[in-house]
């Protein structure tokens, strides 16, 4: 430390301006310019204070304390920790440079500087936080202007784009030092052209901040969480030892008997809370979202602009100054702007190598990222406590629904196996593998396509079996209930992790605390610009009025004093309306229902590829490839359909983004639920529609002689005899499985992959001696910089709803949906978990109580799977004629008979000009009738190829479903009745712990007035004896005065 440091220590805020003048060292502590500039230095002085660092790449400041505004005195002065500390280095970017102020949050910013002596450049830049130099820049001609020429440009004058984002940096920074924050920069980094700004908030900032968010925190009264008794405390106990493997080795999640009572943090009651180790009351979650708070409410409004001489640039710097009156700058806006280029807190440290200290994000990767404990729960206080309680709820979510897809999956192999061992007892598949019955059926195109033998079709019939069978239906109307207990399940445990992480009254506190803010409610920086604009608008045409308006007072301060004023409430109450959002609002709409006739347009096209293929191998001279035409067809399409998917699905994602941004939403929440929903709705089309079209079109419009053709040319293709329901699995499990295994799995792992290979590529390419500095250990700051950004959650929660979608609304048609879905997710946790330990950057804490909108659109999906599986059941399984043909036309009360008594009979001589086969001999003899599977009257009668009474009444029977759907639904919604959202014993423990605090502050109260009484005791006590010592006297004089009388 130097001498003129240390001489510092017991200084008073006015004074430490001429020690810090005194004590400079070759010029370097002393203010730059002349003696003006050094008075005008030291009268900014008298409220910050820069300080001389050992190290002049980092410039520390150092806020005083300000009573009169709610900052209260640290308890130790900044100046008692200059000395670099020798073991700071090993901390790598943890913490200042002193090594004691922990860093909680990272800006980063572009600059522009010589290519000479890093060093060297670094030590000619004068501190930009300080508010002093910063005074002395606005108060001076800037570069190009012909006056001084500022140090941090020497030797490489800026633009002015870069110098305006320069000064802008500089002021937000002091004014984020009038908020209490400390900085220290760092320009001398392994990455060139970026800097640092490293943001430390000391204890007083956090308890106001603390304070003014409501942030419930421990205090020290501690209680006994009620307990299970009897049977349910034995089960309880049985069920820890037999999981105790499968636990996480973590200190958050062994089962706890003892909590602690939270109450929101007040400076006034701080003796409530246990402040014994303040640098750990608040951790390092908390502390960097207090952080970001500040950031976000802290605003750059007075920046100046540099600029060169020319009358193009006067323009735009009048243009830019009037724009500055008005416009608001927060951290979003200046990021938005490319002010700074990232900001971020800081992850807790490594977490590889054996020499790595133990740290929370270590720990999250040894027991929660990794592959190896896949079998294991989930640490999820640990995750809420490292990533927040938004981040903390989507995992946990995730693990609920994961852990709900056992039971199904239990039962979905349970129903597919049933199917397996029934299959060489199934009548209908039986009769159509039977090559005696020599059933012919019709072509299944026109002219190319001949006739075909049904016992070809033996293998498709019998595959049917094994996802069309009775123990399907069961198998729909309990994942119906396994639905709506799934919600209920997580509606319960959503509710004991609110308990657990103290937000029981989170959204009340948002509520009735009109001056707490959250994160969620600050106006988005493209909001801010558009109310700009608009003010900017009211005001030229508000001037062009008053120009034609002759000037009633010739006082022009009075005149600017009231431009100003309507400026500033102008500004104030313009925000944006419906008129202002209009054409975004017809430009969604006309968007979305383009994509969304897009979509249908491709499925079209994919039809008809489907239709042409099968026409095309019907050519073929190979007996092989005509008898796997429908297999062949099926395969080529679907995988169409998966790309065409998979690409869109991308596509689609951008076009709601920017759907949305166009929409200017005012807060963050606002943008994340109408993104949601543009996502979901498109997403949600584009991966269904064409499992909707198998499941509920295809094969409903033929008829030989009334068939339906597209664009006059192509037929409409048919089902197979066994039904459509066999293509429908095919295509439902290629298209699940194939965005699973590619979009969810190889995107996430390949992209990232694919990203630090180019990086490696790129330095190996580079000098070897730059190369040789990247290979050297980084800051921490620098390290985290290199990792990619936070996006959010919506790409995570999508996938999963999408999923979710796959596994119960056609679940009919695929009973091994849910385990598919089960063993994706083993995977998709960990992979998650994985990416956001080691390769996104930290995202900020936010306090969240539920999933938001994501709950909504899983109950929606739930409901709709009732109807569509019921749909299914219905119309395209064969469980209703079967059930119609086994109770009303079985002669012998089986199945014989039925594969008979669902085909139609068609005379070739009907058959319409140009239709007709072109090879009718291709069986080996001449076809006079063929069947074809529809309920029709036949050729001989009089109204032949009509619909046949037998279609009325399986009609009539399908449309049962309606009743089955309502069934189904009301067990569901009795479900949601007769499970409480909120356990009973969770209810006692937050009902205990309001009334533990009531006691807590009649306590309090109590002891305060005892400790009143007993002063007012001990004041009587003391002056009940002067009272008697200083009236004694006076009667023994009263007594001589007599005595003299008498």
């Amino acid at each position: 430390m130097l001498e003129g440091d240390i001489g510092l220590e017991g200084l008073s805020p006015k004074k430490a301006p001429e020690a810090q003048a005194a004590g400079a060292v070759d010029g370097e502590g002393a203010p730059p310019g002349g003696p003006s500039e050094q008075a005008a230095t030291m009268r900014v002085n008298e409220k910050y204070s820069t300080l001389p660092a050992e190290d002049r790449s980092v410039h520390i400041i150092n806020i005083c304390a300000i009573e009169d505004i709610g900052y209260l005195p640290s308890e130790g002065t900044l100046l008692n920790s200059l000395s670099v500390d020798p073991d700071a280095e090993c901390k790598y970017g943890l913490y200042f440079r002193d090594g004691r102020r922990k860093v909680d949050y990272i800006l980063v910013y572009h600059h522009k500087r010589p290519a000479g002596s890093r060093t060297l450049a670094r030590r000619a830049q004068v501190s930009d936080t300080a508010l002093g130099a910063r005074s002395l820049k606005q108060e001076h001609p800037l570069p190009g202007t012909g006056g001084r020429v500022d140090a941090a440009s020497a030797g490489l004058p800026m633009d002015c784009c870069e110098d305006d984002k320069h000064f802008r940096r500089e002021e937000y920074e002091g004014n984020l030092l009038e908020a209490g924050l400390e900085l220290e920069h760092d320009e001398d980094t392994k990455i060139h052209g970026v800097g640092f700004v490293k943001i430390h908030a000391p204890w007083n900032v956090l308890c106001r901040e603390a304070e003014f968010l409501k942030l419930k925190m421990p205090t020290k009264k501690m209680y006994h969480m009620s307990e299970t008794r009897g049977l349910l405390k034995t089960i309880n106990s049985i069920l820890q030892k037999v999981t105790a493997p499968i636990q996480p080795k973590v200190a958050e999640h062994r089962p706890q008997t003892m909590k602690r009572l939270s109450y929101p943090f007040s400076r006034e009651k701080q003796h409530l809370f246990d402040l014994s180790d303040k640098d750990s009351f608040f951790d390092s979650k908390t502390r960097s979202s207090i952080v970001y708070e500040i950031l976000r409410r802290t605003t750059c409004t007075k920046a100046k602009y540099g600029m060169g001489q020319g009358e193009g640039r006067k323009k735009d710097s009048a243009l830019l100054s009037k724009r500055r009156k008005c416009g608001k700058y927060g951290i979003t806006s200046l990021l938005a702007n490319g002010v700074y280029s990232a900001a971020y807190p800081l992850h807790d440290g490594d977490y590889e190598g054996e020499s790595v200290q133990l740290n929370d994000r270590k720990l999250l990767y040894e027991e929660w990222a990794s592959y190896g404990v896949f079998y294991k729960y989930q640490p999820i206080d640990l995750v809420r406590k490292y990533f927040g309680e938004k981040i903390g709820l989507y995992f946990a979510w995730l693990g609920a629904y994961t852990q709900m897809l056992i039971p199904a999956s239990v039962v979905g192999v349970i129903v597919f196996l049933y199917g397996c061992a029934t299959v060489d007892e199934n009548i209908p598949s039986m009769e159509m593998c039977d090559q005696r019955h020599n059933i012919t059926m019709c072509p299944l195109c026109d002219r190319t396509c001949s006739y075909w033998r049904m016992s070809s079709a033996c293998a498709t019939a019998r595959a049917s079996h094994l996802f069309d069978n009775p123990a399907t239906v069961f198998f729909s109307v309990f994942m119906a209930l396994w639905a709506a207990t799934f919600m209920e399940y997580w509606k319960r445990k959503q509710m004991r992790l609110n308990y657990r992480w103290d937000l029981t009254g989170f959204e009340e506190e948002e509520v009735t605390c009109s001056t707490s803010v959250s994160l969620q409610d600050h106006p988005r920086a493209e909001y801010e610009a558009r109310v700009l604009e608009k003010t900017l608008r009211k005001e030229s045409k508000s001037k062009e009025k008053r120009r034609h308006v002759p000037e009633e007072s010739p006082n022009k301060w009075k005149q600017r004093v009231k431009t100003a004023m309507a400026g500033v409430m102008l500004t104030d109450k313009v925000k944006l309306t419906w008129r202002d959002r209009f054409p975004a609002y017809f430009t969604n709409l006309v968007s979305i229902i383009f994509m969304i006739a897009v979509t249908f347009a491709i499925v079209l096209g994919v039809i008809i590829y489907r239709i042409s293929t099968a026409a095309a191998l019907a050519m073929n001279s190979s007996p092989s490839v005509r008898s796997n035409i429908r297999v062949t067809v099926t395969a080529t399409a679907v995988i169409i359909n998966l790309v065409v998917i998979i690409l869109l699905d991308e596509v689609y994602g951008c076009i709601a983004r920017w759907l949305t941004t166009i929409e200017v939403p005012k807060t963050e929440k606002s943008f994340e639920e109408r993104l949601t929903f543009k996502a979901f709705l498109l997403k949600f089309v584009n991966s269904y529609t064409p499992i909707f079209y198998v499941a509920f079109f295809k094969g409903r419009f033929v008829a030989p002689g009334d068939y339906v053709y597209i664009f006059r040319s192509f037929r409409m293709e048919e089902c197979a005899p066994g039904g459509c329901l066999m293509e429908l699995c095919i295509q439902l499990s290629i298209i699940m499985l194939g965005k699973q295994l590619i979009q969810n799995n190889l995107f996430e792992i390949g992209i990232p992959k694919m990203k630090k290979f180019i990086r490696y590529l790129k330095l190996r390419r580079q000098s070897a001696s730059a190369h040789e500095e990247h290979v050297k250990r980084k800051q921490r700051y620098e390290a985290d910089y290199n990792l990619e950004p936070f996006a959010g959650l919506t790409p995570e929660y999508m996938e999963m709803i999408i999923q979710f979608g796959f596994v119960t609304l056609f679940v009919a048609s695929f009973p091994l949906a849910p385990l598919f879905a089960l063993l994706n997710n083993i995977i998709e946790i960990r992979l998650d978990a994985k990416k956001f330990v080691t390769e996104l950057r930290r995202p900020v804490a936010v306090r969240a109580k539920d999933i938001g909108i994501w709950y909504n659109i899983l109950r929606g999906v739930g409901k709709l799977a009732v109807i569509i599986n019921a749909f299914v059941i219905s119309f395209t399984s064969d469980f209703i004629p079967r059930l119609v043909y086994l109770y009303t036309y079985s002669q012998n009360g089986t199945m014989h008979g039925f594969v008979n008594h669902t085909l139609s009979f068609f005379n070739v001589s009907d058959f319409q000009n140009g239709t007709a086969p072109s090879d009718p001999l291709d069986l080996g003899y001449e076809v006079q009738i063929c069947r074809y599977k529809d309920y029709r009257e036949p050729p001989w009668s009089e109204h032949k190829y009509d619909v046949s009474k037998d279609f009325w009444a399986v009609l009539a029977a399908r449309l049962l479903v309606i009743v089955f759907q309502n069934l189904v639904m009301f067990m569901s919604d009795f479900v949601d009745w007769v499970i409480p959202d909120i356990p009973k014993d969770i209810s006692q423990q937050i009902h205990k712990e309001k009334v533990l605090m009531v006691e807590l502050f009649m306590r309090e109260e109590q002891g305060k007035q005892q400790l009143l009484d007993t002063w007012m005791e001990k004041d009587h006590e003391g002056e009940a004896p002067r009272n008697h010592h200083g009236a004694k006297p006076r009667r023994e004089g009263d007594q001589g005065h007599r005595g003299g009388v008498l």
